[in-house]
């Protein structure tokens, strides 16, 4: 159980909702930059706010991707605070929250395999995904699903792609939206998570 009653409100609900940075999309070959959180109630009102980049295993040889993209450089995460400490600071910041994301598996995937190098224990289970709760409402897919597309439909200024912190702020307020959409009003109307095949 995520929260304090499972058929509470969803205001009583927390979400830590979540973004990483990588500096690629294979899980086997890439690695975890950044990460941001924002840890939010289910009436979408900000708790908690924070983010962090992750040294690199050796600062010597490594790759950060597309910083055309995500504006990370080399220099920016040597200097970064070791991966065990970041992790251990996630860990703490997911404990007793749901964990939320924009296309979880993704995040899901990272997240673990930082976690499981550096062993530090992460609270994963039954994640919510927003973008599974976007495209639910458009079973004929007319409509894109993208996080910026999904903000612009909503409202919502997404004021710096592609930086974890800012994506996660996207994403906690689209949340609130998209649960409305669902009619959740109660915990126990959250969908459970059921991992892609």
């Amino acid at each position: 159980m995520s929260g304090p009653s499972e058929s509470g409100p969803i205001s009583s609900q927390r979400f830590a909702v979540v973004d990483v940075e990588t500096s690629g999309l294979s899980i086997r070959r890439h690695h975890v930059l950044q990460v941001g959180v924002v840890v939010i109630d289910g009436s979408g009102t900000v708790l908690d706010r924070w983010s962090s980049l992750l040294a690199p295993r050796s600062r010597l040889w490594f790759r950060v991707g597309p910083t055309w993209l995500h504006g990370i450089h080399r220099r920016d995460v040597r200097t970064a605070p070791p991966a065990a400490t970041v992790i251990t600071e996630l860990a703490s910041k997911l404990s007793g929250a749901r964990f939320v994301a924009h296309n979880a598996e993704f995040d899901l995937a990272f997240l673990r395999k930082a976690a499981k190098r550096v062993g530090v224990q992460l609270q994963l289970n039954d994640p919510l995904c927003t973008l599974r709760l976007s495209r639910q409402l458009d079973p004929e897919r007319t409509m894109s699903h993208r996080l910026g597309d999904l903000c612009e439909r909503c409202g919502i200024q997404l004021a710096k792609p592609h930086d974890a912190l800012a994506d996660a702020d996207a994403t906690a307020a689209v949340l609130p939206f998209l649960l409305q959409a669902h009619s959740i009003a109660t915990v126990d109307q959250l969908p459970a998570w059921v991992p892609t095949p």
